[in-house]
């Protein structure tokens, strides 16, 4: 049998005092810094890339917008690789920052790393076990769940868990993006307001963060063990509301500083067949926002989204590629007629046993809708193929060369207090009278009691906000301009006390982040100094190196 060795009381206390001081000088270091040479002698050193062509494109993302140079790209061949890049950089008398890049679908530089280190995320995805990074499960406690690598696309979960017939239940309009990526955010589409977002469907992480073993799991192995773990490493947890419960919350929806998702337990439900999926017409923003309130207080829908719609805005693209040239015609003749034309879309899972009573359901939840008469237009699709809407409009795009180009985008959370305001001044006013943009333009609701105040992410404090999406592309208009107009637009709800919160946010004074986070600034600070102390972790969302 082992024997326990005991220390002192006032060595554990020294210790403490120790680990307490590195804390707090490690906030007080400057920024940014390149890692210094003895990197290239580290066990990771193949796995590192200094070299132009990796570094560049490292350098920028979807947005187009914001160019940072890292010093170096890591391709990870386990997670044990980006534990000693955190160790590293930890343990360097001036640490450099350190960034984790998935699909780098960000729009201001949050997965950059200027004169850091960006780790490629799905380098991961080229070493997992039997190829694949999706593991399927079922528990008494939990019901069928799947174990998902951090760096997953989420189309390849869908792929993987349909196999079982079964599907995450919460989305983003693309697939094309990582597990770790969304849930770093939030993660949102239609479904929100039935199943919340992505965040609030997580039962589990794996989370590497940029902090030295915690203290009492140090205080613990003293006393019980006798024996000292490694301090300054990238610490390596597992977290979920029951254990590593405030790791848990401040991740989710933390946007990258607390810690890197290498591994997600997913909720999963029963996988539809197929879906009835419908699009209405309205001239009146008023009908078009009651409607969409109403569908989504009732029981029935799985997707509630609605849109502004304008002449240069084809209803025939990304988010409804089901007209005919008929109906075409038909949707084109409104633009003469009304002012605005708002689009909703609603649709509806079926399965195999409610397959001969779907479209009477469906008629039953739509019946006292105010839509324009006669501009319903409805389509029945594969499951997979409502979901992955988006992708052919993006090979479209990426085969006539547009999709490399500036993306400002703006997207935000509206009071529903403050939303009739937002589409005058905003929607109307400002957008479509400019003709400034015929960039998919979204405008739906969802219910504020979906989402956990526990976590990171912040939304206004009102039962019901609508999701806003302006989603910019640069191109005959330049992108400058469109970036202007979103000032402007962020001016005026000031203006007008429109308490909007930003998502996928960006901000270029700390004052400005404190105001975004507002009552839970204290909580968010005190999390980042004790699961990053030394602000190593995700320098690009600039929000603790700005003065």
């Amino acid at each position: 049998m082992a024997r326990t060795r005991s220390f002192p009381k006032h060595f554990i206390l020294l210790f403490i005092v120790i680990i307490n001081s590195t804390l707090i000088i490690g906030k007080s270091k400057p920024w940014p810094n390149s890692p210094p040479c003895e990197i290239r002698s580290l066990d990771i050193a193949t796995r590192l890339r200094f070299d132009h062509d990796a570094t560049k494109i490292a350098s920028t993302d979807f947005g187009n917008l914001t160019h940072q140079i890292p010093a170096a790209v890591l391709n990870p061949s386990s997670v044990k690789d980006i534990v000693d890049l955190i160790k590293f950089s930890y343990n360097c008398s001036v640490p450099f920052g350190i960034a984790a890049r998935g699909h780098a679908h960000s729009v201001r530089g949050q997965a950059m790393a200027y004169n850091g280190v960006v780790v490629n995320m799905t380098s991961l995805n080229d070493h997992c076990k039997n190829g694949s990074g999706v593991r399927i499960s079922w528990s008494a406690s939990l019901g069928s769940y799947a174990d998902v690598g951090g760096e997953q696309l989420w189309i390849d979960v869908l792929n993987a868990t349909l196999e079982h017939g079964l599907a995450p239940v919460s989305w983003t309009d693309y697939l094309y993006l990582t597990v770790g990526g969304t849930l770093s955010n939030a993660g949102i589409s239609g479904q929100a307001f039935r199943y919340g977002p992505q965040i609030n469907n997580v039962h589990e992480l794996d989370v590497i963060t940029g902090t030295i073993l915690q203290l009492l799991m140090v205080y613990i192995n003293l006393i019980n063990f006798g024996f000292l773990p490694n301090p300054g490493r990238g610490e390596f947890l597992t977290c979920s509301k029951h254990e590593n419960s405030e790791l848990f919350y401040a991740v989710l929806g933390g946007l990258g500083q607390f810690g890197i998702i290498t591994r997600a337990r997913i909720v999963l439900d029963k996988a539809p067949k197929r879906v009835k999926w419908v699009q209405m017409f309205y001239s009146n923003f008023s009908a078009f926002s009651r409607d969409q309130e109403h569908l989504i207080s009732t029981k029935g829908l799985d997707y509630v989204e609605g849109s502004l719609t304008g002449d240069d805005n084809h209803p025939n693209n990304w988010r409804s590629p089901f007209f005919s040239p008929a109906d075409q015609s038909r949707i084109a003749s409104l633009f003469t007629k009304y002012e605005v034309i708002y689009g909703m879309e609603v649709v509806k899972y079926y399965y195999d046993l409610s397959i001969d009573t779907v479209d009477e359901e469906l008629q039953m939840l739509l019946k006292e809708l105010n839509f324009i008469p006669s501009f319903i237009f409805m389509k029945d699709a594969s499951f997979l193929d409502f979901l992955n809407r988006v992708r052919s409009e993006e090979l479209s795009l990426e085969a006539k060369g547009l999709w490399d180009v500036p993306h400002p985008w703006l997207n935000l959370f509206v009071p529903k207090s403050g939303i009739m305001d937002f589409n005058a001044g905003v929607l109307v006013d400002i957008i479509h009278k400019r003709n400034k943009t015929s960039a998919p333009i979204l405008v739906y609701p969802t219910n504020r009691e979906k989402w956990d105040d526990r976590m990171s992410a912040v939304v206004p404090d009102e039962e019901t906000i609508y999701a806003v999406g302006l989603l910019h592309s640069g191109g005959a208009i330049d992108w400058q301009v469109l970036d202007g107009q979103n000032k402007e637009i962020l001016h005026f709800c000031d203006k007008a006390g429109i308490k909007i919160k930003q998502y996928l946010p960006h901000y270029e004074t700390k004052e400005e982040w404190v105001n975004h986070f507002g009552a839970k600034w204290g909580i968010f600070k005190e999390r980042k100094a004790k699961f990053d102390p030394k602000i190593i972790l995700s320098p690009g969302q600039g929000i603790f190196r700005l003065g």
